[in-house]
């Protein structure tokens, strides 16, 4: 089998020679530090070897509730936020038809993602939707707290009993939680609902590879076992002993955190493939978490292209020389369609007729990142030779490592994330949750003064 390529060479060129190879000792230096544990976060490197560690056992448990529900529900809920739906979404939508969220797609039961916003309308629509429908719900949640998730799975587990019956409902309403504590836990074992583990020592934005995303795949009727065998080869592909040359993940990290020293401050993530948008989405918050702390960080962006270049196109080529992008290409899509001849040809395209849609696409592609590079504009170039379960799973790893190299290279703790609890505190005391009256108390002040 192949793997996914990287092609820093459009990158390289904006630097001084010698530049990239010159972060071979930070980066092997990281990637030491990751492997001994002696970095900041190392009680989070779960990830590190989690595919590896995965079992044919633990899969087949996996697998065996994700055909339960299948077998039992027209629609499945992953109630999360964050880390705990952006995987399991990137990967089901990357493998998924477009279209398939319109209808039950080969007997495969519609997915729906909820618990991440707070939207009146959403939740109304959602619960509309799921009306007389029988309906399963995956609750992912370390602590069962988080405002989203925690009000999205008090309604959805009251409409679930309302329509199904208390017993049944058991029988579709899965937990992902931790071990031990918390409501989501409490909850899961007073009503007796099948649950799953999320490891103490792996954070949500690097969990895609635990039950957390693995379950919700396995619901949408992808391979589960293929996603892991994916990611088990670039653990390998990835790991210290490597030669730099060779380590793309390695290589990766070096080359953005050069980027980053010479000025530039934003990385763009582009695709031209819609079914990648998600990756994306997962992508941004992996990096724009890990590192964006202390002041520093590259500040993760996403274009769709060719859509976005009818938008953020002019930004691009002609704005601040602040950017740098990195191209995510899918060398061979699963489907053919040629472009037809019209003997009209009043749009004046039939110098296209025959050719494949992908081979447009591709030209454009090409057209689009020589005129980049043309105007000021690193690219990196990451190759995927086709969408399925197991370059997904390879693309995963390479990008969890990646981060957790260049989040060390940078000088950043790449696994918490301080600055997320900050609007909590705020939010908390302004709808007057217990235990929050002094800051409660302070806001109200400053809203006075302010006004």
């Amino acid at each position: 089998m192949k793997r996914i390529s990287l092609d820093i060479s459009k990158a390289a060129c904006f630097l001084s020679e010698g530049a990239v190879k010159a972060y071979e000792p930070k980066v092997k230096e990281a990637q030491k530090a990751l492997e001994e544990g002696t970095c900041p976060g190392n009680d989070f490197l779960g990830w590190l070897h989690l595919p590896s560690s995965i079992t044919k056992e633990f899969l087949e448990e996996v697998q065996q509730t994700a055909d339960i529900l299948r077998q039992e529900c027209e629609a499945i809920v992953v109630a999360g936020i964050g880390g705990s739906y952006l995987g399991a979404r990137a990967v089901i939508e990357a493998l998924g038809n477009s279209f398939g969220w319109l209808r039950q797609d080969k007997g495969n039961p519609v997915i729906l993602f909820a618990g991440n916003n707070i939207g009146e309308d959403y939740l109304s629509e959602l619960t509309e939707y799921l009306r007389n429908k029988k309906f399963g719900v995956i609750n992912i949640s370390k602590s069962g707290t988080t405002t989203e998730t925690a009000l999205t799975f008090r309604l959805l587990k009251k409409q679930c009993e309302e329509q199904r019956g208390k017993d049944e409902a058991r029988r579709v309403i899965v937990a992902v939680t931790d071990a031990r504590k918390g409501a989501a836990r409490t909850c899961a074992d007073k009503e007796g609902y099948k649950s799953f583990v999320i490891p103490d020592n792996v954070g949500g934005r690097f969990s895609v590879l635990t039950p957390v995303g693995l379950l919700p795949i396995a619901c949408a009727g992808f391979d589960i076992v293929k996603l892991v065998e994916g990611a088990q080869e670039m653990e390998r592909a990835c790991a210290p002993e490597v030669p730099f040359e060779e380590n793309i993940a390695a290589q990766y990290a070096a080359v953005r955190n050069g980027l980053y020293a010479a000025g530039k401050k934003i990385e763009i993530m582009v695709n031209y493939q819609p079914k990648l948008h998600f990756i994306s989405e997962w992508w941004k918050q992996l990096y724009g978490e890990s590192e964006g702390k202390d002041l520093k960080g590259i500040f993760p962006a996403s274009c769709d292209f060719t859509t976005d270049l009818h938008s953020m196109g002019q930004w691009i080529q002609e704005g601040e020389r602040t950017i740098f992008e990195t191209v995510i290409s899918i060398e061979k899509p699963n489907r053919e369609l040629l472009f037809p001849s019209d003997e009209e040809n009043l749009d004046g395209l039939n110098f296209l007729a025959g050719k494949r849609v992908d081979e447009v696409n591709k030209m454009a592609e090409l057209g689009t990142r020589l005129a980049h590079v043309d105007g000021g504009v690193p690219n990196i170039r990451i190759a995927v030779p086709e969408l399925n379960e197991y370059y997904i799973g390879q693309l995963i790893y390479f990008f969890e490592i990646g981060c957790g190299i260049s989040g060390n290279v940078l000088g950043v703790n790449p696994f918490n994330q301080p600055g997320v609890e900050a609007y909590k505190k705020n939010m908390f005391a302004l709808l007057n949750k217990p235990g929050y009256e002094a800051e409660s108390k302070a806001i109200q002040e400053r809203l006075r003064i302010d006004n």
